[in-house]
């Protein structure tokens, strides 16, 4: 009994960290209530098993930290999980995310599980290493679980289209059918009332990467399909099901680099455009730095 305030503190601290870190914000994943019950359960498992390696240690129970090891890897079929619910909904969305998009986000539900171990661990360890001050020990181990919390959740944040990238409007032209920006060919619309449409309602902007690293990164098709599903989620897109004409597209220039994105919004809002594909996070497994490669730097 010794050890229940630290481990009640640090369970508590890694389940409360977990809490901080599950959000729902345009993407709608995960859904309310059903998911955050799963996400928000298997933070408490995560913040139990932070909490009880230490007074495992002390007690030199070496046996219980194996077993508790075991469990905490049996984390990783969480992505799994996350990753065949995701390719589920795939099929219900207007925009599709695509793979790249969907094993991100499945990634770092992951990852959050084991970054609520180590709160309840960092807890656990800070409450038994001031047990001499009594229960003044409860507030100073929760400054310490807030503190990392927020530093854990600060190193997972990404970059953004807009920490790479400048991103402008861009005219849209036509020729006949053809919807150019620029000089790239996005689509052929053919019918004339959907191209009123595009005269009338469409909006088009171009991503000029910063530099060699992040023209490689733009250039991936994930990050593409994953510019063209976050920016429709965020504004809307103007089209109902089996619309082909209407879908966002997102081409790349070959000469540039730039990315040219093309949609119709549910509502034409210049501003709200261009902030949507500022914010579009850079994709984990999208990430290309050529120049840290001697023929990278050549070319450079």
């Amino acid at each position: 009994m010794k050890y229940m305030l630290t481990l009640v503190v640090a369970t508590l601290a890694g389940f409360l960290a977990r809490l901080y870190m599950l959000r729902r914000d345009y993407r709608q994943y995960p859904s309310y209530p059903q998911g955050w019950a799963i996400h928000l359960f298997l933070g408490f498992i995560g913040g139990a098993i932070g909490a009880v390696i230490v007074p495992a240690v002390l007690e030199g129970d070496y046996s219980a930290i194996s077993f508790l090891l075991l469990a905490a890897s049996q984390f990783r079929e969480v992505r799994n999980v996350e990753r065949q619910t995701l390719a589920s909904m795939e099929a219900t969305e207007m925009v599709k995310r695509g793979t790249a998009y969907i094993e991100g986000i499945a990634r770092v539900f992951e990852a959050r599980n084991y970054l609520a171990i180590w709160v309840a661990l960092s807890v656990a360890i800070a409450s038994e290493l001031l047990v001499s001050i009594g229960l003044w020990r409860v507030g100073v181990s929760a400054v310490v679980g807030v503190i990392l919390a927020m530093g854990l959740v600060r190193l997972m944040q990404g970059d953004q289209i807009c920490d790479i990238a400048t991103v402008e409007l861009s005219e849209i032209k036509f020729d006949g059918g053809l919807v150019l920006i620029g000089e790239t060919v996005m689509m052929n619309v053919g019918l004339p009332d959907s191209r009123k449409v595009y005269e009338e309602r469409a909006l088009a902007g171009i991503i000029r990467p910063n530099g060699p690293n992040a023209k490689a990164t733009l250039a991936n098709l994930g990050q593409m399909q994953a510019i063209a599903h976050d920016v429709s989620s965020m504004i809307g897109v103007y089209m109902d099901v089996g619309e082909q004409e209407f879908i966002p597209m997102v081409r790349r220039s070959p000469s540039t680099g730039s990315l040219h994105v093309l949609m119709v919004p549910s509502e034409r809002d210049e501003d709200a455009f261009l902030a949507a594909i500022r914010r579009v996070p850079i994709l984990e497994g999208a990430i290309r730095k050529p120049l840290t490669s001697e023929a990278g730097k050549m070319i450079d």
